[in-house]
């Protein structure tokens, strides 16, 4: 069943009439966990028991969790699991805290949830830590590039107990934010149409020259300068038409994120570059989570563990069967209903890329950001420390078979 099928019962209107008689958490938690065909009449009654359950008694803490782009037409797509995260909440504690999730961008956008969160108007967010890093310049630390050599390395290093000291301590010191959990891909540069007639891409040089979006990390720019892949910062609104026009050739972004923002028609080639983190985060104000009872901060950290062990599952199989990031390629996936087509790169073209821009190769490009990270996190060296984590696993592990650990927890 295509993703669309799931959610093509029931109108815009329909929705917004539903949540406007239940509010928009109970709604889009009960979208959240449809399994099958969702229609307005079956939603209403989700929905309707939904906000009974939630709302059976005084919550003692209610949460504003703002989401950029979740909405019911994206939440099966890239299963970042904010969703999981409030529903397991609610349930864990009894009621004792009620989240209010805020999505599609009603509240905050991918680069300003951070900002919001810290300026106390929501209480958590969910937004990619490359956007975030406008506002949280420590994230950056996840964004050297080929520090981890595929998604696997990326859940072994979230669960890691050493993420605790090199990404969580000092992000909550420096930025007052608490990393919860986080969905895991790699980027890659995502072709628009004017590459539609062109061979797919399997060299490296092929992609030399191109002109292509890139988000808000600071990093990102320095591996896609020297990869000679001319980053421009094209606000999101504008990127859709670009890669349509051909005003630019592509957008650095990861595969889930090309389907769940409908990027997906004007896309005509994914090119697994993997060159860095493509990570949708959930972060909480640390302030907040101080505020709570020890058996309610508990309640949080349970929970945002179990939503990552949701997260690693669900997100690998959404890859393959609803976006369509997989070679063979299934059909009715996303991908496959919209043309686009994956370019996996070769090892050796990795390789080249990875000699021409990762600080393991070319360590003078990243000299001053790593200066200024070490010191943020106390004098370690992160990028050192993080890349040798992330090759504790083999570099062809499967994600899913990643073992999950409490990271706050020796």
């Amino acid at each position: 069943m295509a993703i669309y099928d799931r959610v093509k019962g029931v109108s815009r209107r329909d929705f917004f009439k539903i949540a406007g008689t239940y509010g928009m958490s109970s709604t889009l938690m009960a979208a959240g966990a449809f399994g099958g065909a969702m229609t307005s009449a079956n939603l209403a009654r989700a929905a309707e028991s939904t906000y009974e359950k939630r709302f059976s008694k005084e919550a003692k803490h209610t949460l504003k969790f703002g989401a950029s782009g979740f909405n019911p037409q994206n939440l099966l797509i890239e299963r970042a699991g904010a969703l999981e995260f409030a529903r397991d909440l609610e349930s864990r504690t009894d009621g004792e805290i009620r989240v209010e999730f805020i999505g599609n961008n009603q509240i905050c956008g991918q680069l300003s949830c951070v900002e919001k969160t810290q300026q106390g108007i929501i209480d958590i967010y969910a937004a990619s830590t490359q956007n975030s890093a406008g506002g949280a310049p420590y994230l950056n630390v996840l964004d050297y590039a080929y520090m981890f050599p595929g998604r696997a390395s990326q859940y072994h290093f979230l669960y890691s107990p050493e993420s605790q000291r090199i990404l969580r301590d000092p992000l909550e010191k420096r930025h007052g934010l608490k990393f919860l959990f986080s969905h895991c891909e790699l980027r890659g540069i995502q072709l628009g149409l004017s590459w539609e007639d062109k061979p797919t891409v399997t060299k490296l040089e092929e992609l030399f020259g191109t002109k292509n979006r890139v988000t808000g990390t600071q990093l990102g720019r320095i591996a896609m300068n020297a990869l000679n892949l001319n980053p421009v910062p094209v606000a999101w609104e504008e990127t859709l038409d670009g890669l349509k026009q051909g005003l630019i050739d592509g957008a650095e972004t990861w595969a889930s994120a090309v389907a769940y923002a409908n990027m997906a028609p004007v896309v005509s080639q994914c090119v697994d570059l993997k060159f860095f983190c493509g990570t949708e985060h959930t972060s909480m104000s640390a302030s907040v989570f101080d505020g709570l009872d020890a058996h309610l901060q508990e309640a949080v950290m349970e929970s945002a563990y179990w939503a990552q062990t949701h997260v690693q599952a669900a997100n690998e199989a959404a890859l393959v069967k609803t976006v369509g990031f997989s070679d063979p390629q299934l059909p009715n996936t996303i991908f496959a209903e919209n043309n686009v087509r994956n370019a996996f790169l070769a090892d050796d073209q990795i390789k080249m890329a990875e000699e021409m821009c990762s600080p393991e190769y070319q360590p003078d490009l990243w000299a001053d950001w790593r200066e200024r990270l070490n010191n943020w996190a106390g004098g370690i060296d992160t990028y050192q420390e993080i890349y040798d984590i992330a090759r504790e696993v083999p570099a062809d592990m499967l994600p899913e078979n990643v073992e999950p650990r409490r990271w706050w927890k020796s």
